[in-house]
């Protein structure tokens, strides 16, 4: 680490009554190396702040990091959920509150780790969160979405919520929906009812950034190493194992592009070029996973509170 950064979590610890040490930063950007030395540093235990690495069975396409790697750092909200499950933030926020109450009360330092904007939130800034999904609703907004790709949902939601509708893209299905979703159940968009509350720990927040130009090349370079891995395998055997696209676990990015890389793989004639097939499917993850990181940089650039830390 650098002597900056150390200097800032000396200070910190020395006058924080109930620390809580955040990491965020955009996806590939190396927060899980950063984290075991930070967690060494400081005597601390990593909460997984990534939606993704809840469930269960998605390890290499989300990166997540493997026991022997942990350098006997305890971690926690780690393959918790079943990929069947829906994720609320207020679950998360609820079971990651708990959590770092009772690494305080070891007398040990939480550090929040991830790259999950909204359950990082939920967490650091007290948000009030939305009302549980209404399934009948929820189902008709999937259809009117899958009609015409979103188009005629987002519009909706321009209409009725621009603050929101300007923080998520037409092709967020899951968040497009859940914002028409709750201006629908409440009558009042999301953007005013989900509100900050007061926050009872002393918040540290580190982030990591980089080029662009550098972020693109890290994140093609861990695309190539998880197909090396055996992430098309993965996929196969979560479908094997009667998961599909339509499982709450499945729908991150990166998975459902597999999963319908193996419908056209199992569609296709026996002279189908598979090396060309593979190599649209990574520049598509590629291109998705890029247009992520930069939603998370933009959702963070203008927060005062983070130190932010050049790798």
């Amino acid at each position: 680490m650098q002597s900056d950064t150390l200097r800032t979590l000396d200070v910190f610890l020395e006058g924080a009554n109930k620390p809580l040490i955040v990491l965020l930063g955009p996806t590939a950007s190396g927060k899980t190396a950063l984290s075991l030395e930070v967690a060494k540093y400081v005597g601390g235990e990593i909460v997984n702040g990534d939606s993704r690495q809840l469930y269960k069975y998605l390890d290499i396409g989300t990166a997540k990091i493997r026991k022997e790697a942990m350098e006997g750092i305890p971690h926690h909200l780690l393959s918790v959920k079943d990929p069947k499950e829906e994720v609320t933030v207020a679950w998360y926020q609820r079971e990651a509150l708990r959590i770092i109450e009772e690494i305080l009360a070891r007398k040990k330092i939480p550090l929040l780790v991830g790259g999950s904007m909204l359950y990082i939130s939920s967490v650091i800034d007290g948000l009030t969160l939305a009302p549980p999904a209404d399934p009948a609703l929820r189902a008709k907004l999937e259809k009117t979405y899958d009609e015409d790709g979103g188009r005629k949902l987002f519009a909706k939601l321009q209409e009725v919520d621009p603050e929101a509708a300007e923080s998520i893209h037409v092709r967020n299905k899951p968040y497009v929906i859940r914002a028409v979703e709750i201006y629908e159940t409440l009558k009042k968009p999301k953007s005013g009812f989900v509100s900050a509350q007061p926050v009872t720990h002393d918040c540290l927040l580190l982030g990591v950034q980089m080029p662009r130009g550098d972020l693109r090349e890290r994140i093609a370079k861990r695309v190539e190493e998880m197909f090396n891995a055996g992430w098309i395998e993965e996929v196969r055997a979560l479908l094997t194992h009667g998961y599909t696209a339509s499982d709450p676990g499945l729908k991150s990015h990166g998975y459902r592009e597999i999963v319908q890389y193996l419908e056209e793989l199992e569609n296709a004639s026996s002279d189908v070029d598979l090396e060309s097939m593979q190599a649209t499917l990574k520049r598509k993850i590629v291109s998705k996973t890029c247009q992520y990181a930069k939603r998370q940089i933009t959702w963070w650039k203008h927060d005062e509170r983070i130190h932010w830390i050049s790798l």
